[in-house]
């Protein structure tokens, strides 16, 4: 039902881009700025689900992160859905790339209702590059955001609530529900990367990521939310990405064509880089603009601290550690960090957490794959690991 619905509706939804995609959705020919308000504060991690079934299922990391889910709710949740978009006024697909290794990459396609977030995806994700990259394009993935859907039968599947973000590994593709938040297509595909490049050999990080003048790399491993992309900034290194990054034979890629910043409290003054690349194609979420002005306002955290951008970095000072390969497989596993308003629904203060991996809650697979793969590529490049404490304010 479904593809049949999108294929007579090609025309003027497939990949608008910039600037088509911000003038709907502010509505007027001369805006800058894209913004939108998600609805949720964060992913929800207790409403993500992937269906058990074989040969996936032999792989996946069960339990709190990863919870089951019947092919049969599955594919009721995606009728619901399909159903929804049947009677839908116009739907916007976006087609591109998850991965800047040409070799490793994974071709995707976001099905979307809404105009910020085809413009969300479009400046999350690698852009193809010419028509005849479009044309005929397969996805090995495919992620239907139904965010106006709830699932009001969600006892009766066994789930958590009317939100759903489902995931059928087995037919590639996902459907997501009840939630408005732009990050849950980010991040759905950044845990099918995860689940998808370790099996081949290739290590998926949650890091942020720059290099040097001499193609020296570093990688920042953290939770969201708590500075990666501030850690990563250096006006004398390159930056690689600050968030999803993969770790091959041929070195260390991005896994997306944009930035994904916090810019709760943001100013010139604090964080330059961050707030001079807010202009034209850029776009806003969760953040509060002015109807006559157009001006963001950043301080403005009424209704939520989740405010995001696609954006560059900057700088914060920070004290470092040396570890051994023994000492970084222990960090690595145990994930020592915090939870920050903004990052996970729910949550509204920092709270101390372990999350494997720094990413447990985007890991099919069990933290050890990711570990022993971490550990060959340190002992193969020999790389030095530290530990870096970024709550130190710089001496006076």
């Amino acid at each position: 039902m479904l593809s049949t619905f999108l294929q007579s509706h090609v025309a003027g939804v497939w990949n608008i881009g910039a600037p088509a995609a911000p003038k709907q959705v502010v509505g007027e020919t001369d805006a800058n700025i894209a913004s939108g308000f998600s609805g949720f504060h964060g992913p929800s991690h207790k409403d993500k689900y992937i269906v058990d079934q074989a040969p996936s299922s032999q792989k996946i990391w069960w339990g709190d992160i990863n919870q089951s889910v019947s092919a049969e709710v599955f594919d009721e949740l995606y009728e619901t859905v399909a159903t929804h978009y049947g009677s839908a006024d116009k739907v916007y697909v976006f087609d591109g790339y998850a991965g800047a290794n040409p070799a490793s990459r994974k071709k995707v396609r976001f099905i979307t209702e809404l105009a910020w977030q085809h413009h969300f995806v479009t400046n999350m994700f690698l852009r193809p590059q010419t028509k005849e990259e479009i044309e005929g394009f397969e996805p090995d993935f495919t992620i239907v955001n139904a965010c106006k859907v709830t699932n009001k039968d969600y006892k009766k599947h066994g789930l958590n609530s009317e939100v759903f973000v489902a995931f059928n590994i087995e037919k590639d593709v996902a459907v997501i529900g009840g939630t408005w938040y732009g990050g849950e297509m980010k991040k759905g595909i950044f845990s099918m990367m995860n689940y998808w490049l370790p099996l081949d050999g290739i290590m998926a990080m949650h890091c942020s990521a720059n290099k040097g003048k001499h193609g020296d790399t570093a990688l920042f491993f953290r939770l969201s939310g708590t500075g990666k992309t501030s850690l990563s900034a250096d006006p004398h290194r390159f930056l690689i990405g600050d968030d999803e990054h993969g770790w091959g034979d041929e070195g260390i890629f991005n896994f997306e064509g944009g930035c994904y910043a916090k810019t709760i409290n943001l100013c010139a003054e604090n964080e330059s880089d961050i707030y001079n690349a807010i202009k034209r194609d850029a776009l806003l979420e969760n953040t509060f603009v002015d109807a006559e002005s157009k001006e963001p306002d950043f301080y403005n955290t009424s209704k939520t601290a989740a405010c995001r951008t696609r954006s560059t970095t900057s700088r914060t000072t920070s004290r470092r550690r040396a570890l051994s390969d023994g000492q970084a497989m222990y960090h690595f596993l145990s994930g020592y960090a915090a939870k920050v308003a903004g990052t996970e629904r729910g949550v509204t203060e920092p709270t101390a957490t372990f999350s494997a991996c720094f990413g447990g809650a985007f890991l099919p697979l069990h933290p050890t794959k990711y570990a022993d793969l971490l550990q060959q590529k340190l002992q193969k490049h020999s790389t030095s690991v530290y530990l870096v404490n970024s709550s130190f304010g710089p001496k006076v």
